[in-house]
This record gives C-alpha cells, structure tokens and sequence, in this order.
C-alpha cells in the first residue's frame, strides 16, 4: 500500500494513557492520523453496545464524535482505539469507511472475531486467536526523537532546580513514585523502607539520585519522599513539570513503584537501565501481579533486557493491510 493510502484515524476516549498508546500504536504502523473523539451517549448506551455488537449491530446512535466529522470521501487505511470507550466505535467507524479496525488493551465483552487486529496485553491472559496480537507490556512512545526533547527539557529544569549542571561523570538512579489503586496500597512506612533500601544500596555522594512523584502520590508519602537527600527531586504537588522521558533515557538503574503498569512498560520499552520494582501490591492474582511476575520472568525487571515488539508490530501491519 502506498504511503498517501496509510492514513488512519485514530479514535479517543480523553483519557490521555489511551491516546499515548494509539498514537504509538499509529506511529508504528506508519501512516499519518487523523484524531476523533468519541463518547457513549450513556452508560445505558455502553452497556447496549456488548449486545448489539454480538448481534452485528453496529450503530453511531450510541456514541457522539467530536471534532470535524469522519466520513467516506476521506481514505483511511484503518481505524483504531485504546480503551472500552472506543471499542465500539472503532469497528463502527471502520465499516462504514470501508477500513481495518484495529484496538489495544482487550475488548472483553465484544465480538473478538470481528476486529481485524487486537493488540492485547499478556497479563489479560487473551485466547489464541489469527487477530489476537499479544504484547508484553502497555504500549508507549519509542522515538528517538520523543526522548531526546524530554531530556533537552529536563537538564535545563534540572540546573534551574539544582543551581548547577548535571555531573555526567556519576551513575544516575532514578526513582519513579505512582500512587495506591484498588490493587495497591502506599503508605509513608512502606515508603520509607523502600527508600531506606535504595540510599543504603546507591551512596548520595557516588551517585545522581532522583526522584518524581505524581499525582496520584499521597501527600504523606510525598513528605516522606520530600525529606530524603535527593540530588534531584521533582514533586508533583508543587512542580508539574515531566521529568520521566529523561530519567528512562539517562538513568543507569530505575526504581518504578509496581502499581505503575504505564511507567513500568515504559521503562521495560526504553532507555538502558536496569529496572527495579518497588512492590506495593496487595496479595492475590490479579492483573498487577501478573503484569509484574510476567516482567520479571522475561528478565525486563530486575534485569536490563528491554521489550522489542517490532515482530508483533509487523503482524499487526499484516493483518491490517499496511
């Protein structure tokens, strides 16, 4: 297919981890993207989609598309979407512009048979199946490009905070701080232990150590945090600014807390460090854990192997025409 037919429109729910995966999903494929959000009318609407679509009903009265308008006179190659919010729409959207439709993250409760490509990660366990495209890990952005801006940004957020230059010449950690979620807990205790460990194990004064945490942080945890002799330290409730492009790319070990998925894919994905979890997850087998025991057992934690999906991406193109 030649490059002017690889357009593709790629369908957004707002949730912004969504978008980054279509748009690394997109970028892979290689075509250029057009970008249309969409939304169920109604949670009712939602919940109609699951039946209608096993039923080969496929309707725009369940959902509302922003911006300017997709429709037939423009070519799209395929249609894609991340997220159950798009699901839906997507194969929606791609029959009537008589294009592919392709969808990350599992689509559980939909027709599987009937979108041409899956990417779905590992830790949904997905059956085997000629569409369904298995990943290690979430998808996230992997130019050169991406990471070189990111780093640009942060040595000069870095001289601004620090008041002097970042010393090259002494090995970088890195650690990146989430937040808990149903299957996770953090506490400044457990936050304290973790970081007790990872100054006892890398000296202040041989090392660049740094620290971000997010927005999901509690505020005690980022006092805990605050309160260590960082070489570098980003907190979210006072700074917003990203530093996690140059920590991934700089950094010669990385700590990541474990309910992360979307930083620990990222870490896994690029840069050079040797990655570390920081295990805050609660007992059980749910997807958190299996995402962490699959990293580990692929050597991308505790380990510096890092995750090459260019295999997976060229059956992706297969099944999507590209």
């Amino acid at each position: 297919m030649a490059d002017s037919d690889k357009r593709i429109l790629i369908l957004t729910d707002g949730k912004a981890g969504h978008e980054n995966q279509s748009r690394a999903f997109a970028r892979a494929l290689g075509g250029a993207c057009d970008f249309a959000p969409v939304t169920f009318r109604s949670k009712v609407a939602k919940s109609l989609s699951y039946i209608l679509d096993h039923l080969g009903i496929r309707t725009r009265l369940l959902f509302t598309i922003g911006g300017e308008q997709p429709d037939a006179t423009r070519r799209y190659a395929a249609v894609i979407g991340t997220g159950s919010g798009t699901f839906y729409a997507a194969k929606t959207l791609a029959r009537r512009l008589g294009a592919k439709c392709g969808v990350v993250l599992y689509p559980r409760g939909y027709a599987l048979a009937s979108f041409d490509c899956i990417l779905a990660p590992a830790f949904d366990r997905p059956p085997a199946a000629p569409n369904v495209v298995e990943i290690p890990a979430n998808l996230v952005a992997s130019d050169a490009e991406f990471y070189a801006a990111g780093t640009a940004r942060f040595l000069d957020h870095y001289r601004q905070t620090t008041g002097h230059d970042l010393d090259t010449s002494r090995p970088a950690v890195a650690a990146i701080v989430g937040g808990p979620n149903k299957c996770s807990t953090m506490t400044p205790e457990w936050m304290r232990g973790q970081l007790d460990r990872l100054f006892a194990a890398h000296d202040p004064a041989k090392h660049e150590l740094w620290v971000t945490t997010s927005r999901r942080t509690p505020p005690e945890v980022e006092s805990v945090v605050d309160s260590y002799p960082w070489t570098y330290r980003l907190i979210y409730s006072k700074d917003h600014f990203n530093p996690i492009p140059a920590f991934v790319s700089l950094a010669q070990t990385l700590y990541v807390t474990a309910e992360s998925t979307g930083m620990l894919s990222e870490a896994c994905t690029s840069g050079a460090a040797t990655v570390r979890a920081m295990d805050n997850l609660k007992p059980g087998p749910h997807k958190f854990r299996r995402f962490l025991d699959d990293l580990r057992r692929g050597g991308y934690v505790d380990g510096a192997r890092k995750i090459d999906l260019s295999t997976q991406f060229a059956r992706a193109r297969s099944l999507l025409g590209l």
